[in-house]
């Protein structure tokens, strides 16, 4: 069943680990942060965990997830630091790994970079080459692979039908039709229609992350999401 979407919702996804700003940001992508200014921020909040993203809808779409959960995740000193993509995990787990500022990590990323984030914990020197290769491997490290990515899960999750529900209540199920008679759509089912629609438009990614883990049945969280988060719980 498809929960309703509430207004108060949509801001929700706003960047929580960004450097300070004159004026507000609008929802949005924004450049990844760099490992020595996360080190700094993360430091500065005292905290003692974070989950590395490979970008911020994935970070809209755990925060938002957390909420729901009951959980505060800067009240528990949680951080979800996007980093830009999984070929930078090493240089992240070095700033803030045991060889950094030793905080408790865990990560999300898309199951084709799971080699990326593997050699990334062995280089980084927490993990060994045969430890992180076998099945589950990058798990008992805390990193935890959606499947294909996070659009995908959250469009499986819901259904196709919800998650066009979630797009009329935003004003772009119409948008989303077009984008159906384009003629490289034509053909294709809709679950891959919706994937490839929400990442068609800057900012869209980063809004619907929140949108879609809001709507969701909370019996229905894509297993990745929830297993990051229990991995640096408390």
């Amino acid at each position: 069943m498809l929960r309703r979407v509430a207004d108060s919702g949509r801001s929700r996804h706003d960047a929580s680990v960004q450097a300070p700003a004159a004026t507000a940001r609008p929802p949005g992508p924004r450049p990844p942060l760099d490992p020595d200014v996360a080190r700094r921020l993360l430091s500065a909040a005292r905290a003692r965990a974070a989950i590395l993203v490979e970008g911020w809808s994935d970070q809209a779409a755990l925060e938002t997830l957390a909420r729901r959960r009951g959980r505060d995740l800067p009240a528990e000193g949680i951080v979800v630091v996007p980093i830009g993509g999984a070929t930078n995990v090493q240089r992240f787990v070095q700033a803030l790994g045991p060889r950094g500022l030793d905080i408790r990590l865990a990560g999300l990323c898309d199951s084709a970079e799971l080699q990326h984030v593997r050699r990334g914990l062995e280089r980084a020197g927490v993990a060994e080459c045969a430890d992180v290769a076998a099945d589950g491997g990058s798990e008992r490290h805390g990193f935890y692979a959606c499947d294909a990515d996070l659009e995908d899960e959250l469009v499986r999750a819901l259904g196709t039908a919800a998650v066009e529900r979630v797009l009329d209540a935003e004003g772009e199920l119409e948008s989303f039709r077009r984008f159906q008679g384009q003629p490289a759509q034509r053909g294709r089912d809709p679950h891959a229609q919706l994937r490839r629609f929400l990442g068609t438009r800057a900012g869209r990614k980063v809004r619907y992350g929140a949108l879609l883990v809001d709507a969701l049945d909370l019996d229905r969280v894509p297993r990745a999401l929830d297993l990051v988060l229990a991995h640096v719980r408390c």
